[in-house]
């Protein structure tokens, strides 16, 4: 079979030339579907350990590539349709583009929902095979599929499969050189090739005839508006397949599907959210940020490995020298920083996806999203922010690395600003209560109504004035089920590897840069800017400018700072509404810097400066006085 090659390769600006093969000698198999269709497993197959991940050009949308035999293999991020709506979307249209043959992964308790996406995949001209994935979920709910007839009428090869027990599978593999194009609506496919001469490819003649306005100015062509009468017609040719495959379904009631409907329902939902909220506290902020990491920082982190690795560096450098500050100093890249990364970041990150996946692979992070979405609309986001934020309350640094799933770009500067301004982390959180606790239960209100008011400003103000609107939410809604040890576990490795391997070195590099401040002087130089502030306008000891400045290397340093300072009940209030609205801590913004640029990252920063000396101050004035 030989190659077939896009001329949508060398022209169109989001396709990563790094990212593709262009010897012409290795094939190009892309895996598509909607999301939480099991892609990663039928990836893992093909590709083995041998996968490559990074961010795709121009988005923060990792995509994944392996080997497998004479291809190279291409997992996209789950969408339901192929389009420039987002993110999401504009890779996954970019890779399908210039694959030679996609693997269509569909889920058949879903049929409904995912044939929309297969069609418009042979509609758009590419060699397909469809894999029929939780065929056991299938008999489970009694649906009954004609699977040679659906091939009939796809005219492509179908493949029922059950991923988690790799059912299936070898079919796959036999059936790859059968990959071929399907049954195009007779009528559609003749608009299409009125447009070859000016797209080149039926895949991009197909997005021109949507309205794709990308790919219709990388051609140079007016975006065509047919976007509706070819969708429909898509969708009466999905009901038309149905209605021909599905021998019986039952209408039974499972647990699984009362479950959903409990999760999505206000009245039950929302109960159940501060349920599964406290659970998920319990795990990560008490048992893994407090327990856990308690003893890895401390005994593992301090005592055992600054130890051991400041006596072999003192054979070399003396500890008070240059070269001594920067490496095993107060923020020493191979003390301070291994510690924080292994004995701190690591359990808290490992703990947060394990916490994720666990709600992922049930099914209800999907439902959460959708109870959250008209609640935070008003903040110009969708559902989906309530993971980053929910995370944030666990680590903010670990939070804004999955602003990734939002829409575009102006979600992800909105939820990280969010963030950034007014989340307290769990190791701030767990400082923060005990000093609360200690000042009274005035303390606490006037800390909560004030926190809480400024989250609901800050999300308001950027919802009005940054340019553009929320996408709306389109998530698939899978049953709810038991979680599969198997899944949990490889989420768990494959978002924890992934993270550390990114967040290392700008930790290594957050670190060397305050190590630089400390010994120029410049941390001084802070702490004597800060002091006017601290005491004329905040109305607290002039001793809590250090705390501030502790707070830019890690939030609860700022936070523990304010333990030993003679603070009467109010000043307490003032120092810690101050603190939690304070700078992100290095860690957070390192990532903040990756994920979102210097103009945004210095923004932020900057307006968490000015945000939080304004705020305490204003409280100062009222409660202090």
């Amino acid at each position: 079979m030989s190659e077939q090659k896009s001329p949508h390769i060398e022209t169109h600006p989001h396709i990563g030339h790094e990212f593709l093969d262009k010897s012409g000698k290795r094939r190009r198999l892309v895996l598509a579907g909607n999301p939480n269709v099991g892609k990663s497993i039928f990836f893992n197959y093909f590709s083995g350990i041998y996968a490559d991940v990074s961010n795709y050009p121009g988005t923060t949308i990792e995509i994944t590539k392996g080997i497998y035999r004479t291809y190279d293999v291409y997992d996209t991020p789950g969408v339901y349709g192929v389009s420039s709506f987002n993110d999401e979307e504009i890779v996954a249209r970019d890779v399908i583009i210039a694959g030679d043959v996609i693997l269509n992964i569909v889920d058949a308790v879903h049929l409904e929902r995912d044939l929309f996406l297969t069609l418009q995949l042979i509609d758009m001209g590419k060699k397909m095979i469809v894999a029929l994935n939780f065929m056991d979920e299938a008999k489970k709910h009694r649906i009954a599929i004609d699977v040679d007839r659906l091939q009939s009428l796809l005219g492509v090869p179908v493949i029922p499969t059950v991923a988690i027990k790799k059912r299936g599978f070898r079919e796959l593999e036999d059936a790859l050189p059968d990959a071929r194009k399907g049954n195009q609506d007779p009528e559609l496919h003749h608009k299409l090739h009125e447009l070859l001469n000016r797209t080149g490819s039926e895949a991009e003649a197909l997005l021109v005839l949507e309205g794709d306005p990308h790919i219709s100015g990388v051609h140079g062509v007016q975006p065509l508006d047919e976007r509706d009468d070819v969708y429909i017609k898509r969708r009466n040719r999905v009901n038309r397949i149905i209605a021909e495959i599905l021998a019986d379904r039952s209408t039974t009631t499972h647990m699984s599907t009362l479950a959903g409907r409990w999760a999505v329902n206000p009245w039950t939902g929302i109960p159940l959210f501060f349920v599964m909220l406290y659970l998920t506290y319990l795990f990560v902020g008490k048992l893994i940020a407090q327990d856990l990491v308690d003893f890895t920082v401390d005994y593992l982190g301090k005592e055992v490995w600054e130890v051991w690795i400041g006596d072999i560096v003192t054979r070399f450098v003396s500890e008070t020298s240059w070269p001594g500050v920067l490496l095993i100093g107060e923020f020493g890249v191979l003390t301070m920083t291994v510690t924080y990364l292994l004995f701190l970041l690591l359990p808290l990150v490992a703990a947060f996806y394990l916490a994720l996946s666990l709600m992922e692979d049930s099914g209800y992070l999907p439902r959460l999203a959708t109870l959250a979405d008209r609640g935070l609309s008003y903040f110009g986001l969708n559902g989906r922010a309530i993971i980053p934020l929910i995370l944030g309350f666990g680590c903010v640094t670990a939070a804004i690395i999955t602003t990734r799933l939002l829409g575009n770009e102006r979600e992800k500067t909105i939820a990280t600003a969010i963030l950034q301004f007014t989340i307290p982390c769990s190791a701030q959180i767990a400082v923060i209560a005990t000093l609360l606790a200690s000042a009274g239960l005035n303390a606490v209100l006037i800390y909560g109504f004030v926190i809480v008011s400024v989250l609901v400003l800050t999300g308001t103000l950027l919802n009005k004035f940054i340019p553009g609107s929320a996408t709306p939410l389109l998530i698939d809604l899978p049953p709810m089920r038991v979680p599969r040890l198997e899944n949990v576990i490889r989420k768990t490795w494959n978002k924890s590897f992934f993270f550390m391997k990114e967040a290392t070195p700008w930790f290594f590099f957050g670190a060397l840069a305050v190590g630089i401040m400390q010994l120029s002087g410049l941390l001084i130089v802070w702490q004597n800017i800060l002091a006017p502030f601290t005491t004329g306008w905040l109305l607290l000891p002039k001793e809590a400018a250090t705390a501030f400045v502790m707070g830019l290397v890690r939030r609860d340093f700022g936070a523990a700072g304010l333990y030993d300072m003679a603070l009467d009940p109010m000043q307490i209030t003032v120092a810690l509404i101050t603190i939690t609205l304070f700078v992100p801590c290095i860690a957070s913004l390192m990532i903040m810097l990756k994920e979102r640029g210097i103009k945004q990252s210095a923004l932020i920063w900057f307006g968490t400066w000015i945000g939080a000396f304004l705020v305490g101050g204003i409280v100062a004035q009222i409660i202090v006085r």
